[in-house]
């Protein structure tokens, strides 16, 4: 059954619900209109139809509750477990919630069949394994920039580890960014989509013999590249028992391969979740594997908008990475349903094309590469605002720590932080580096002191890489591009 004749039957199915759920009212009088900021909004089609009509941007911030499957058919959640959450226009622009006036219905695309929706799972995985293991032999072969590292200023410790892995598995990488974060000697790192295995081996010098590396990918060539190279990276690195292991399974599905609650300090992903039809179940995977603590420090590709149909099933657009990706604003909202702190953005950068039929398919929609931290920290009391002191400790930021878009940490400066990242600091892997005090409490004497109130946080990813954007048109152009995009000082 090929992908038309599949969400054909998916459409079926919805129209069949539809009725069932017109007859006993379910739809009642909802949407994401304008018509009515302090009431109940006029009626109006269920949202399945109208809603994700291809090229039709949707104005909506989701409320915690309202979780949808990443892809039709992925499995909705149980009934009623959609909550109260419209976000009417002029309730959204005006900043008002409006739950208890317009109760919220199921948005997003058609519910398929659960044999439709892993049917259609399973045509996905498929088409990505064959893109991955087959169509793209080398990075050149790609037809967008959403899978190339974007040229940075990178520590030389890390440019180091990048130089030493072998040319076959740096040809054949295809991130959109640089996963390797800070403060990794003896931790245990899990790679999820790992590929020919870059990152891994990168990351395996890092943490030392004494840590740990494993790389899973769902595309058994790209894991038999990684295997291959085992014996090469540990005799060039001096390590007598090698510590990097490779799996063959799916990121969704991390227990079936034996991947052990709470096992590792650090989880990290390059370009790839976007790839699995099913977000939220690789987030709950990566919740559950993560040591309190732990951290999952990731790059993927986002979109400006919930994606139409015309771009979620286009082959060429999901190998590429586009076709997959998630809608910026749902990725706080997946993350906090699971329990982990807001997403901290890192960085940003837009996402062009090199080819005019998939222009024409993508139309008004734009893309970004994105940086993003997730923590998973200890169930504690209320967290308060700090002032805290960098030492200085980590290797490679002794200086200068750039822990995100909003916070750079100089060693002695004092900084004032919200609660948010008073808590991170506090429970991850970086407290003993730094210095924390409530707010007022008298400090060593430092070189400098400074603030960010919280109107200055930034979260949104287009935000960002277009002032990225501005900053790179006042540089220089020459800038020299080393291995996959990374800019060699």
């Amino acid at each position: 059954m090929n992908s038309n004749s599949l969400f054909l039957v998916g459409k079926t199915k919805e129209r069949d619900d539809t009725a069932q759920q017109e007859q006993s009212g379910l739809w009642g009088q909802v949407g994401d209109c304008g018509e009515a900021p302090g009431g109940r909004c006029p009626p109006r089609e269920p949202a399945g139809a109208a809603a994700w009509s291809p090229g039709r941007p949707t104005r909506r911030e989701p409320a915690p509750q309202d979780i949808r499957p990443a892809w039709p058919g992925a499995g909705p959640p149980e009934r009623g477990a959609w909550g109260a959450g419209c976000r009417c226009t002029q309730i959204l622009e005006s900043g008002g919630r409006g739950d208890s006036e317009c109760p919220r219905l199921p948005a997003g695309p058609p519910r398929a069949a659960p044999q439709v929706a892993a049917s259609r799972d399973a045509e996905i995985w498929k088409d990505v394994q064959t893109y991955y293991g087959q169509v793209l032999k080398k990075s050149g072969d790609l037809q967008t920039s959403a899978c190339v590292t974007t040229a940075r200023l990178v520590p030389r410790h890390i440019q180091e580890a990048l130089r030493n892995v072998h040319e076959e598995v740096t040809l054949r990488y295809y991130g959109c960014g640089l996963v390797i974060p800070e403060c990794l000697e003896n931790c245990w790192i899990l790679d999820l989509g790992s590929g020919s295995g870059r990152d891994c081996y990168a990351l395996s010098q890092l943490v030392g013999e004494t840590g740990h590396v494993t790389g899973i990918d769902m595309t058994e060539s790209q894991v038999e590249v990684a295997k291959k190279y085992i014996e090469y990276h540990m005799e060039k690195y001096g390590f007598q028992t090698p510590n990097v292991t490779f799996l063959h399974g799916y990121i969704e599905k991390l227990e079936e391969i034996g991947i052990k609650d709470e096992s590792y300090d650090i989880v990290i992903s390059n370009c790839v979740i976007n790839l699995v039809p099913d977000k939220q179940a690789v987030l709950q995977e990566v919740y559950r594997v993560l040591k309190h603590g732990g951290e999952l420090y990731f790059s993927d590709v986002y979109a400006s908008l919930e994606l139409p149909e015309e771009i979620r099933t286009h082959k060429i657009l999901w190998g590429e990475c586009l076709g997959g990706a998630l809608y910026w604003k749902d990725l706080a909202v997946l993350a906090q349903k699971i329990g982990f702190c807001p997403p901290r953005l890192v960085t940003a950068n837009l996402i062009t094309v090199q080819n005019k039929e998939l222009e024409r398919v993508i139309g008004d929609c734009r893309f970004v590469s994105a940086t993003f931290r997730l923590f998973k920290l200890p169930k504690t009391g209320p967290a308060e605002r700090c002032q805290v002191i960098y030492n200085g400790g980590i290797t490679g930021h002794e200086k200068e720590l750039i822990f995100d878009a909003n916070f750079t940490f100089k060693e002695g400066e004092i900084i004032e932080v919200d609660k948010e990242t008073a808590a991170i600091l506090k429970n991850s892997r970086f407290a003993k580096d730094f210095l924390i005090r409530p707010i007022g409490e008298t400090l060593p004497t430092c070189s400098g002191c400074s603030a960010l109130e919280s109107k200055g946080i930034i979260t949104d990813p287009f935000m960002l890489a277009g002032q990225s954007d501005s900053m790179k048109s006042r540089c220089s152009p020459d800038v020299a591009g080393g291995c996959c995009g990374i800019t060699y000082s």
